[in-house]
């Protein structure tokens, strides 16, 4: 693979499949939308959707890898990574990276409304407050896994606003439990990496210098609870029997990662690498497929 395709992390593009989740909620409260639309263009309004945040999420990557490879030499398998190794130069990366901002936040501002414009750059501001000094998040106990989670409801922006009209906004109980997912999944990362990086742990993440396992165990259960709390509560809210009976798996799906991190033998680099399980793959189809049938039936009560 061409070392600068390979330092953009094209098997992380999926994660922009991501918005989908504010696109399909959208339509999930408001379904009178959806009657109204013309599939053609819907499709292509997705797809315009999903390569806009595909562009500012890969420069963001490229955010990251400039930022990290200092830091990368110390980790195990980023130590490949093809800046570190030196297949690459910062210049041209980095030019790619501007490139890619300014041509999907202009394309945005052409094809799509105010808001998911904002949103889109709100992703992009998420990686530099994230990788660059002198705030770097990425640096402080806790405040890391927050503030690399908050591109989960940005993304949910995202697909909401690609379909939503203006002023209507998606219910903050569902923003928060696509945040705390995503922090619970952050943690997990976090807490493999302390235990198989062991003493070398500090010097490749700055933050892991000041956590220990139990704080980061607690991490993980608080964000379980900061999950389920608004999850209830959207779904009492709404009057949506099925989501509260479908509680108990989703339950069951933080406890398979949960097992995960705590009994893998390497360090759990990224935690969608699961879903190359076929019996995980398999439940998270599951799942989806399920949530999907309560979509169809389900009818929202406010």
């Amino acid at each position: 693979m061409n070392p600068y395709l390979k330092a953009a992390r094209p098997e992380r593009w999926p994660r922009s499949l991501a918005i989908f989740v504010g696109t399909a909620s959208f339509f999930f409260l408001y379904r009178e939308e959806a009657g109204s639309l013309v599939l053609g263009a819907a499709l292509w309004k997705c797809l315009f959707a999903f390569l806009l945040t595909w562009a500012i999420s890969t420069a963001n990557y490229i955010i990251n890898e400039i930022a990290d490879a200092p830091f990368d030499i110390h980790h195990p398998t980023k130590k490949n990574r093809p800046l570190v190794k030196g297949e690459i130069k910062k210049f041209p990366f980095l030019l790619l990276g501007l490139i890619l901002s300014v041509s999907s936040l202009a394309a945005a501002y052409l094809l799509f409304n105010k808001a998911f414009s904002l949103s889109l750059l709100a992703l992009l501001a998420a990686g530099f407050i994230y990788n660059i000094k002198p705030i770097r998040t990425k640096d402080i106990p806790f405040l890391d896994s927050v503030s690399e989670s908050a591109n989960n409801p940005i993304r949910f922006f995202i697909g909401w606003f690609a379909f939503s009209r203006p002023g209507i906004f998606p219910p903050l109980s569902l923003l928060i439990c696509w945040w705390a997912f995503g922090n619970f999944l952050m943690v997990a990362k976090r807490l493999s990496e302390f235990r198989f990086l062991k003493e070398n742990a500090g010097n490749y993440r700055a933050s892991l210098k000041k956590y220990s396992k139990k704080h980061l165990l607690s991490g993980m259960g608080i964000s379980v609870l900061f999950f389920f709390i608004p999850f209830f509560y959207f779904a009492v809210s709404f009057k949506l029997q099925s989501f509260i009976y479908l509680s108990p798996l989703l339950l069951a799906y933080f406890m398979i990662f949960f097992k995960h991190t705590l009994q893998k033998s390497e360090v759990m680099e990224e935690p969608e690498r699961l879903l190359k399980n076929p019996l995980f793959a398999g439940y998270t189809l599951f799942i989806v497929i399920i949530f999907f049938i309560s979509f169809l039936l389900d009818k929202i009560g406010r």
